[in-house]
């Protein structure tokens, strides 16, 4: 059977647009570019991570526009067969198949769910999913709430070019104007006439340490009432400061006259010898003197131990972490830290440096002795070697300012000091106070009786160590010569003036609404047998609909819980698949859930099976195979073959 002639086909397959569609050249280089694509996706994702690679490659709109063509390009190439033979059913199939895989994976994109939602044991049902993309939200003064994405991988706002969002309720114009990775948030309350709570201000320093803090405190606040600084902790309160009372020598404890065993954690540093902080860990305080020489010739330097009118001298760089005795006592000496640049940093003891501008080291001693003082650790059983030992979460500092401010305004303090004691006065303006605490000196500076709370956010440097600090962004709202800018930090939620009124801002993770509710009943943890290592989280959850149904299930790794759990809506993908994305060391009462519905499933299944299908009918079922050239074509007569000559009768 001949090829049929181009004439002979239909009108619509001989124009240009349709055979440029239905040409093999084109779906070669829409499949070629596409495969590099999805190589330099996988290089972003490998290299940054996902939401890099879906911003310029999986979720860009050059990637869903080629994904288009090639839908385009196979549905034409379909229709140039027309009409259809039963040889073309292999080749349907395949196309059928990728077209369906790609219609899948678009509804999965567009009408999909995918984030995880944090659950609390004890606390009601939450259905706010959060989705990792940033988004930010306005409260207008119309009262509706209006969310713009925001994600500024491509095109970070500059105030040189900021974003423009558009026009507000009342008539301001909203922007972005800047975007900073860490922002940093500081208290700074704001003065009222009356109500509110008392605020002041106070800087603490130390020429020791070269170190110079400073904070605002409110009284009685849970969040701000308090400020640590590791060994010691200060605080407000309403009223005025007890009267001082003598200490009570019947309470005290007994002095120790007999040998004991000793550990004692001893703090040395070297721009002030005569200074020390000792921490009694078993057995009392032995009385000894430990002194830390400054380095020389880039070495670390050494520890002086005076005890019982001997001296031991140990080089720290040779005998750091080393257990060395001390000869001629019943005492043996373990430098277990050391610190070239010693700050404290979020309660911790650490090295701003690496050169010896503030050099520190920390001694451990154990061994015999008669105690000078009795034991005192309010830090229950430490490990040694980290003296200054700073107290736990909930646990009281040995050392302890109470500041107090009275209704009329005048503040006076209770000073707990290991060092010197219990002491009480009033605390003037501009005076610095001696607290004890080494050579840490307290100064107020301001103070505010009728006081709300006020937080100022600013860009920073994210640190190294400590808490991770949140991002922001610089929001302005301007309507005629009226113009207000406030920098808004992930996770907060500020207002702002818009004309007459104000509008509540927040920037954050895009929260998603679902129409069922999840609580937390229940998480465990299970462990290995013989270690404390966990080998597993399970998380039991209720799910609950706003019809009233609720449903119980568990789930744990590779083992989600779906619900609706009817097995039609789980083979369709309509149903919410729940499984176990994290959890917290800290809170077992806190579980991380990741919850997946893609409707679009159903339709990739079906396209790969297709695509499976028609691959295995082309090369194994020959009745499905174009017929060769040879079975269609005319018999031809062979050269040598021999014409038969027809009978002829001729009249005579």
């Amino acid at each position: 059977m001949a090829a049929p002639s181009s004439t002979s086909r239909p009108s619509w397959q001989r124009n240009a647009v349709f055979r440029f569609f239905a040409s093999l050249k084109l779906a070669v280089v829409l499949l070629a570019v596409l495969i590099i694509g999805a190589i330099a996706g996988t290089l972003y994702e490998s290299s940054f991570d996902a939401k890099v690679a879906r911003a310029y490659v999986y979720g860009a709109p050059w990637f869903n526009a080629w994904l288009l063509f090639l839908a385009a390009n196979l549905t034409v190439s379909a229709l140039s067969r027309w009409p259809w033979k039963k040889h073309h059913v292999a080749f349907l199939v395949t196309h059928l198949g990728i077209i369906t895989l790609l219609a899948g994976s678009l509804i999965g994109r567009i009408w999909g769910i995918e984030g995880t939602i944090t659950l609390f044991k004890g606390e009601p049902p939450s259905n706010r999913l959060l989705v990792d993309q940033h988004q930010l939200r306005v409260r207008d003064t119309d009262s509706l709430v209006k969310g713009y994405p925001v994600e500024f991988i491509h095109r970070p706002p500059t105030p040189q070019k900021p974003w423009d969002l558009g026009l507000l309720a009342g008539g301001a114009r909203l922007s972005i104007v800047d975007y900073a990775p860490a922002i940093e948030g500081k208290l700074n309350p704001k003065p009222l006439k009356e109500g509110g709570v008392p605020a002041l201000h106070f800087t603490i320093a130390t020429a020791m340490m070269g170190q110079h803090l400073d904070s605002w405190l409110m009284a009685d606040d849970r969040d701000h009432g308090s400020f640590n600084m590791g060994l010691a902790t200060i605080e407000l309160k309403r009223g005025r400061a007890p009267a001082e009372t003598k200490s009570d020598a019947a309470n005290s404890p007994a002095p120790v006259t007999g040998e004991v065993e000793i550990e004692e954690a001893i703090f040395a540093f070297a721009k002030a010898p005569e200074e020390q902080v000792a921490r009694a860990i078993k057995g009392g305080n032995s009385g000894a003197k430990v002194q830390l020489s400054p380095p020389q010739n880039g070495n670390k330097g050494s520890v002086v131990i005076s005890l019982n009118g001997k001296t031991w001298t140990f080089d720290v760089a040779q005998n750091l972490g080393k257990e060395a005795p001390m000869e001629g006592s019943t005492f043996t000496a373990r430098i277990d830290n050391y610190w070239p640049d010693f700050r404290i940093d979020n309660g911790k003891p650490s090295s701003f440096s690496e050169q010896p501008n503030n050099p520190a080291a920390v001694v451990t001693l154990r061994g015999k002795g008669v105690p000078v003082s009795a034991p005192e650790n309010p830090h229950g059983d430490t490990k040694p070697g980290t003296a200054p030992e700073m107290p736990a979460d909930g646990t009281a500092a040995p050392n302890h300012l109470t500041l107090f401010m009275a209704d009329d305004g005048s503040v006076s303090y209770e000073l707990i000091s290991r060092k010197a004691g219990r002491s009480t006065a009033k605390l003037e303006l501009n005076q610095p106070l001696t607290t004890g605490w080494a050579d840490w000196q307290l100064t107020l500076d301001r103070t505010m009786p009728h006081a709300e709370e006020w937080m100022d956010f600013n860009p920073t440097t994210a640190p190294a160590t400590g808490p991770e600090l949140p991002d922001g962004v610089r929001l302005r709202i301007g309507q005629g010569e009226n113009v207000s800018e406030q920098w808004v930090p992930a996770g907060w939620q500020v207002a702002m003036p818009a004309g007459a009124a104000d509008v509540q801002v927040a920037y954050g993770w895009k929260q998603i609404p679902l129409p069922i509710g999840l609580e937390l009943l229940d998480f465990e943890v299970q462990r290995n047998e013989g270690s404390d290592s966990p080998a597993g989280f399970k998380s039991t959850v209720r799910v609950t609909t706003a019809e009233g149904q609720t449903a119980t299930g568990q789930c744990w790794m590779n083992n989600p819980f779906s619900y609706p759990g009817e097995w039609w809506r789980i083979w369709s993908g309509l149903t919410f698949k729940m499984s176990q994305a994290s959890w917290n060391p800290d809170n077992l009462g806190q579980s991380t859930i990741q919850i997946l519905r893609d409707p679009g499933w159903l339709w990739k299944w079906i396209g790969s099976l297709l695509i499976v299908s028609g691959i295995f009918m082309l090369f194994y079922l020959k009745g499905f195979r174009r017929p060769s050239m040879a079975a269609t074509s005319s018999p031809v007569l062979r050269p040598n073959a021999k014409r038969e000559k027809p009978l002829v009768t001729s009249a005579t």
